[in-house]
């Protein structure tokens, strides 16, 4: 028998959890939906923003009413809140209303829910669900990259506090001109979907304004799914962050341990000076120099000779002990043999 034909049956059972393992690609039914908290704040001033902020909290769902053929899926969408600064100024908002979009390309086709200002977006809660990590999409205008098919993402509908995610990251800026003024935009993108059907679980937006004259805000975004009409999978919490390591205590024994090295030396350097410095004011001023002093002596002759001329010859006059005469007493010279007045012999 051919060899390659025993292999196929091995080739396929290799390629069974590959095939599995990319999961079911979700298509929008009509009755799908999800209800969510979104709350929207403005901090961080700065110029003629400094002390200023804004809270938004809001309430809102996603309904999908019918799916067609094509995959062009229709839908309806709600959200009410209040905004509210820190002037004292608040007031209610809401909106509501339908569009469609595409399940197979993810744009919206007619209308949107109240996205302004983009060309040809693609819609921000629903994307493929197969795509793996390293994957990418785009959200409204921000292309997104897929980081993680099992992040954890807290959810107060879980058993366990945390639900399954994919979580994909985006980030971008452009030109803000509106009510706020003239800005340059810089943002982040965090986004939360159900790995079994891609739709939207929550999300963190945040965005920091700047301009040339020193003015700006921090604009945050955040969204969190309150009740889905599809299950979501329950997990167990992310892994803590590691504690930073306490260094006090080493920095307190570094210290001790330098005091008792400084105090040790100190108290080694005054029994040295001690046995070697006399404790009364030294007999040499400290101006002098510091090398061994000479032993005490006649000092050195004087030359007051001019230079180039030689020097006065010194005569030295030697001296002669004179002792007396045993017989007369006359004083001789200790070196005659003879007194000279008497004549008798010196010893």
């Amino acid at each position: 028998m051919n060899r390659r034909l025993l292999l196929l049956p091995l080739l396929a059972l290799l390629l069974l959890p590959s095939a599995s393992a990319a999961g079911t690609l979700h298509v929008p039914v009509a009755g799908d939906r999800f209800a969510y908290h979104e709350t929207i704040t403005l901090t961080n001033g700065t110029g003629n923003y400094t002390g200023y902020t804004e809270d938004g909290n809001y309430q809102g769902s996603m309904t999908m009413t019918a799916v067609q053929p094509n995959g062009t899926v229709s839908a309806a969408y709600q959200s009410s809140g209040t905004w509210s600064n820190n002037q004292g100024q608040s007031s209610p908002w809401s909106e509501s209303g339908n569009f469609t979009f595409s399940a197979n390309s993810f744009l919206y086709l007619q209308g949107t829910d109240n996205q302004t200002g983009y060309v040809k977006p693609h819609v921000w809660f629903d994307m493929n669900n197969n795509l793996t990590t390293g994957g990418s999409f785009t959200s409204l205008n921000t292309p997104m990259s897929v980081i993680s098919t099992d992040q954890p993402f807290a959810s107060s509908s879980s058993s366990t506090g945390y639900v399954k995610t994919i979580l994909a990251e985006g980030s971008g800026s452009y030109q803000r001109n509106d009510q706020y003024g003239k800005f340059t935009a810089q943002y982040e993108w965090k986004e939360y979907f159900d790995p079994s059907t891609g739709y939207i679980v929550g999300y963190l937006y945040v965005e920091t304004d700047t301009d040339a004259a020193g003015d700006g805000f921090v604009w945050t975004d955040t969204l969190s799914d309150t009740s889905t009409s599809f299950p979501l999978t329950p997990t167990s919490a992310p892994p803590a962050a590691p504690t930073p390591y306490d260094w006090t205590p080493v920095i307190v024994l570094v210290v001790v341990l330098l005091i008792i090295v400084v105090v040790v030396a100190l108290v080694l350097h005054r029994r040295h000076s001690k046995g070697s410095v006399p404790s009364a004011l030294p007999r040499h001023s400290k101006q002098g120099g510091t090398g061994p002093v000479a032993p005490y002596g006649a000092p050195a002759p004087v030359n007051l000779v001019p230079r180039d001329q030689p020097a006065i010859q010194q005569i030295v006059v030697k001296e002669t002990v004179k002792v007396p005469c045993r017989f007369c007493g006359t004083l001789i010279d200790s070196t005659d043999t003879a007194c000279p007045k008497c004549g008798a012999p010196r010893t």
